[in-house]
């Protein structure tokens, strides 16, 4: 198949692209930079310039392509609300080059996102409607799904490797700010995670399975906050604390919201659809052995 996919030369969508390279796809990556073009074209990529700010880029390679896997999503958090909008037009556009065909949009979403009472989410649970939090990818593909394009989601949750661990990496930035490695209350809320390969070939299943689905790429249902600043605060060389959940905002700046979130997740069901049965390492494993420098 010959696949489009935004997002090809981040963390994640260059694992994607090396990942459907490897099953013998043709992928054409979006790139906004020479460099992002370079690395798309060293992966075996072709390459498609534009970004997300003119979505109008994205519409010939989408029309030309087999299928599209929407990744790409600009984590300037100084200007989110703008790059949640710039996220839902592309959605929109990505739907209208795929409009009258079968093809499938793969659109991506977070398990953060989905909103539950006391137990794990899973791939069943409708995104969280309320709050007036400014990300709503599901959203804009149900609108494109309304207009008869084929629709899959897949949500993350805090994707890993030794190099990057989704907001963990956030967390690390604000600790060497701060001087240390804070936590909200006891940090006994969770965050689930997944390794990136296993990400990568959820993807690529995915997209083989064709399927108008949820899937949740979740290795592990949910990992305690206590544990993972722990982790940090020993590679960073800095102390651990406590702090009170009205202390959040002063020190996590915008990721406050979900700092002290138990946010679990289940995939159950994505592993039974798929066949996908994670092998990487673990969260906290990865956090042993980042490379901190």
């Amino acid at each position: 198949m010959r696949v489009f996919v935004t997002g090809a030369s981040g963390f994640i969508g260059s694992s994607v692209v090396r990942e459907l390279k490897g099953a013998g796809h043709a992928v054409v990556g979006l790139a906004r930079s020479e460099a992002s073009a370079a690395a798309l074209a060293l992966a075996g990529a072709e390459v498609a310039r534009g970004d997300l700010t003119r979505p109008e880029t994205l519409a010939a390679p989408a029309a030309q392509a087999d299928a599209v896997i929407h990744l790409a999503f600009d984590h300037d958090f100084s200007k989110f609300a703008d790059n949640c909008a710039n996220e839902q037009r592309a959605i929109a556009v990505l739907g209208d080059a795929l409009a009258g065909t079968q093809k499938l949009l793969i659109v991506t979403s977070g398990v953060g996102m989905v909103s539950t009472r006391g137990r794990p989410a899973t791939e069943s649970d409708a995104p969280r409607s309320e709050g007036g939090f400014p990300r709503t990818p599901e959203r804009a593909a149900d609108a494109v799904a309304q207009r008869g394009v084929r629709v899959a989601i897949v949500r993350l949750p805090q994707v890993h490797d030794t190099r990057r661990a989704g907001l963990v990496s956030f967390v690390i930035e604000v600790a060497r700010q701060k001087g240390f490695v804070g936590y909200v209350g006891d940090g006994s809320n969770h965050w689930s995670a997944a390794h990136v390969n296993d990400v990568a070939r959820l993807y690529r299943l995915a997209l083989a399975k064709n399927a108008t689905a949820r899937y949740h790429a979740v290795g592990e249902e949910g990992v305690q906050l206590r544990a993972i600043a722990d982790v940090l605060g020993k590679g960073l060389r800095v102390p651990v604390r406590s702090i009170r959940p009205d202390e959040a905002p002063g020190y996590f700046g915008w990721m406050a919201v979900l700092a002290g979130e138990d946010i679990r997740s289940a995939s159950g069901q994505t592993r039974a659809a798929l066949g996908w049965q994670p092998t990487g390492p673990g969260l906290i494993a990865d956090l042993e052995k980042l490379e901190w420098v």
